[in-house]
């Protein structure tokens, strides 16, 4: 899958694209079955699958109020959607100026003029434009005027997977990130850097390693223990994250910490990617030390009995 950052980079120069538009945020369930169809409607050599999607979020440039967290960073949208045998992935930066253009601009400057759409795939009850003034209508009348073929999913194929980006949220806010992973398909991604922390799992005899997100844009799961994965020095290495600002030992920020099981060595300033599995329980405050060291106790003992039955 190619990869370009603008529209202007994408350099096909034949009327060969089988385009879908969306910003594609969890690339869950749903997005999947429109992928899928994008690459079913190839029917020639030539022809290429495309998405177009946009960043930052739309949501976040229209509406200035708007604190809407992202299910996943760039770099894991790009991984996932590197799965399904896509041939280009398009990101346009989207500014207050590209949400002016009207339907018909987008349609002829955009999709016809610099995309070459031969074939247009959209989900039921897509918006385009201005103050989303373009619908599948009017995109069937441009795709007669300027020669392109327009497929709409149908609502019953999208209704009977029954998943949204933002019902995934809702999910992952309360918590309820097995019903999340259901809806995305795949467990849900944290990724960041490995930075130095207080030193206080180490202290406890529970050594965890703090990650670090860049991006403040990306939605963290609700505050509490869970069941994680990851591959470290080409390993698979299960581990106990905790999500919260330490109650127990007087933290004063939320943190993000693993606690990797049968692992212990120097890893800090490397990237990680946690796959989140299980949530274990709420965040707690104990009134000592030695009760929260019997919990984590429990709470390892949980997870790795969780982990073997896998």
């Amino acid at each position: 899958m190619k990869v370009h950052h603008t529209i202007q980079k994408f350099k096909e120069k034949k009327h060969n694209s089988i385009l879908t538009i969306g910003t594609f945020d969890g690339v869950h369930i749903g997005h999947q079955k429109l992928i899928a169809r994008l690459n079913q409607t190839k029917n020639k050599p030539e022809d290429k699958s495309v998405i177009l999607t946009f960043f930052p979020h739309p949501r976040r440039v229209i509406q200035y109020s708007s604190e809407i967290k992202m299910l996943n960073t760039m770099d894991e949208k790009i991984q996932l959607l590197n799965k399904f045998g896509l041939d280009h992935l398009i990101i346009e930066p989207f500014t207050k100026e590209f949400s002016q253009l009207s339907a018909l601009n987008f349609t002829r400057n955009i999709l016809v003029n610099q995309l070459f759409i031969k074939k247009l795939v959209i989900g039921y009850d897509h918006h385009f434009g201005k103050n989303r003034e373009g619908n599948f209508e009017q995109l069937q009348e441009y795709g007669t005027l300027y020669g392109f073929d327009v497929e709409e999913i149908s609502v019953q194929e999208i209704e009977n997977v029954s998943v949204s980006s933002t019902k995934i949220r809702k999910a992952i806010e309360a918590g309820q990130i097995e019903k999340a992973n259901g809806y995305l398909g795949y467990p849900y991604l944290l990724t960041g850097k490995i930075v130095s922390g207080e030193g206080i799992g180490r202290k406890l005899n529970f050594p965890t390693v703090n990650i670090n997100i860049a991006e403040d844009y990306k939605l963290i799961p609700k505050n509490g223990v869970y069941i994680v994965k990851t591959k470290l020095k080409n390993e698979i290495k299960f581990g106990i994250m905790n999500i919260g600002n330490r109650p127990t030992v007087h933290g004063k920020k939320q943190t993000i910490e693993v606690h990797l099981l049968d692992f212990n060595a120097d890893i800090y300033g490397e990237m990680i990617q946690v796959e989140v599995l299980k949530r274990l329980r709420d965040e707690q405050k104990f009134d000592s030390v030695s009760l929260l060291i019997q919990q984590i106790k429990k709470d390892e003992t949980k997870a790795r009995q969780w982990i073997k039955n896998l």
